[in-house]
């Protein structure tokens, strides 16, 4: 069976945890549909230590990032990363997380406004200069031991702020969260006898939080502004745009929380035919929309699904048996005459629907870490065309009627 309905719609959630995001992403880029998409990146930080020789002579201080591959859109465009002082400690909610919608606070002057084009599959490490009066203060400070602990570092130096261009229309650049990978080096130097020897205090990105489910001071500003007109009426989560109201499409966009809502309201008509049965398989094949995807605007190879009450709170990951996530996989096979699709296999949840008296739970489409991204999607919705959403059903009658 190819005709059971697959109702499909898009939602947008209020708001994405972006405090424990796997990345720090940076960067900003156009799109004619989801709008300008902009991400900021915000973080506290602490030195490994706190001594520096009496007798040492300040000489530099720059940031270090290192890409970790992560990329969206167009890496052949330059892009701008503003480096701001935070005026104010990033605190968390109630809840103990940020979003990324929170804000943070920041001095206005510029630490450093660096442009440089991406190459993230080469995990370039960036090192910007910054401002050589912090560099001046922070050395001071060590070496008249002024600070000599993280709370009196942290009390002096909230942390630093990520910002893109405000007119980049580039991409977006992931960086690796890490001691290793984002930090300040303080460069200093001592007078010996024949030469001078160069040393440096590292200040690292402060992730010192004891568990996965508690807070170190970092998250990223993942935004968009102007997109276009139904996408603007979706202004919280309960609120559903149709796809039948949206030339036939939904939409994804990880990092902002556009997401592809899908029920199947008429599952239960399976029981009109004739004899007890049971479904042996069930796959649901999502086209994107042709035109909407490129090389810049890349298709993921996958998918994930997720569970959703009644108000689209996500509740959990759908799987099969206890571990094993359902995921979306991208089918290229006739890629050259632009068929491609991506296949979910959810027998076992139709299976478990059909049973159900009354449910009305949905499944969430996003990417399995879409608070560490901002991949965008457009998918074709059932319209009976040859690019149409299909659920194809192996419904197998063990015990025929008469």
């Amino acid at each position: 069976m190819d005709t059971i309905t697959v109702r499909t719609s898009t939602i947008k959630y209020d708001s994405i945890v972006t405090s424990q995001s796997a990345r720090i992403l940076v960067g900003q880029y156009i799109d004619t549909v989801f709008g300008t998409i902009k991400s900021n990146s915000y973080m506290g930080m602490v030195p490994y230590s706190y001594a520096i020789d009496t007798e040492a002579e300040f000489d530099s201080i720059a940031l270090y990032l290192k890409q970790d591959g992560y990329y969206y859109n167009d890496t052949l465009s330059t892009n701008t990363i503003r480096v701001k002082r935070l005026t104010k400690t990033l605190k968390p909610n109630d809840n103990g997380y940020l979003y990324n919608t929170s804000m943070a606070e920041y001095d206005d002057r510029d630490l450093a406004l660096f442009e440089y084009l991406p190459r993230p599959v080469d995990s370039d490490t960036l090192e910007i200069r910054l401002d050589d009066d912090l560099g001046i203060d922070l050395f001071s400070k060590f070496q008249l031991k002024e600070i000599t602990n993280a709370d009196q570092f942290k009390d002096y130096f909230k942390g630093i702020a990520l910002l893109s261009g405000e007119t980049d229309n580039g991409s977006i650049i992931g960086f690796s969260k890490g001691a290793e990978s984002c930090y300040i080096r303080l460069y200093y130097s001592v007078a010996e006898e024949t030469d001078r020897v160069q040393s440096y205090l590292d200040i690292k990105m402060d992730l010192n939080a004891q568990s996965s489910t508690s807070f170190s001071p970092f998250f990223n500003q993942i935004l968009a502004s102007n997109p276009i007109v139904p996408l603007q009426a979706l202004q919280d989560k309960e609120m559903e745009l149709l796809s039948t109201d949206a030339d036939n499409v939904s939409y994804i966009q990880s990092g902002v929380g556009i997401a592809t809502k899908i029920q199947f309201p008429h599952i239960k008509t399976i029981y009109d035919i004739k004899g007890r049965g049971t479904i042996l398989n069930a796959v649901l094949k999502i086209k994107p929309a042709s035109g909407t995807f490129d090389d810049k605007l890349i298709l993921r190879d996958s998918i994930s699904i997720f569970i959703a009450d009644r108000n689209n709170d996500i509740t959990s990951q759908l799987t099969v048996g206890e571990s094993t996530a359902v995921r979306g996989v991208l089918n290229r096979e006739n890629e050259e005459f632009n068929d491609i699709y991506y296949e979910f296999f959810v027998g076992s949840y139709l299976e478990e629907l059909m049973n159900a008296r009354e449910t009305d739970e949905s499944l969430i489409f996003l990417p399995n870490n879409y608070n560490s991204t901002v991949d965008r999607f457009i998918l074709n919705a059932m319209d009976d065309s040859q690019w149409s959403t299909v659920l194809e059903i192996t419904y197998a009658i063990y015990d025929e009627e008469d």
